[in-house]
């Protein structure tokens, strides 16, 4: 089972560009699927994009185009979550997680949690 760490997250001003970073434990990381979620406070989790065990696909939630993008590199274990052009509206803990089956936006189908990282955008 792979343990999943989320770093990246903070404070940061509308406009601005973020990366977070997901990294892996283990050395099986390229057999799962990986998937973004974002909570806001006091709201239901929900799907922000995921990625295909080998990266050559991403598909993504209903956000807006391009300023979502994800991408893996296995050989360090690591998926990341580009978000650009930020608004209040990103405010939210973004969690990472892993599936050993295919892309689904469905929480149910991923059965590996990161703790989360809080993005928390000022306006």
């Amino acid at each position: 089972q792979v343990q999943l760490v989320e770093s990246g997250g903070g404070l940061v001003q509308a406009g601005d560009s973020l990366r977070l970073s997901c990294a892996a434990s283990g050395r099986t990381f390229s057999r799962y699927v990986m998937g973004w979620f974002r909570q806001a406070p006091g709201k239901e989790r929900v799907f922000v994009g995921t990625i295909t065990m080998s990266g050559d696909n991403a598909y993504y939630g209903d956000f807006e185009k391009g300023r979502f993008t994800i991408s893996r590199d296995n050989a360090k274990n690591t998926v990341y979550l580009q978000v650009n052009s930020l608004t209040t509206e990103d405010t939210a803990i973004y969690t990472c997680a892993a599936s050993e089956h295919g892309t689904s936006r469905l929480e149910e189908d991923y059965h590996i949690w990161g703790q989360g990282t809080q993005v928390t955008v000022s306006s």
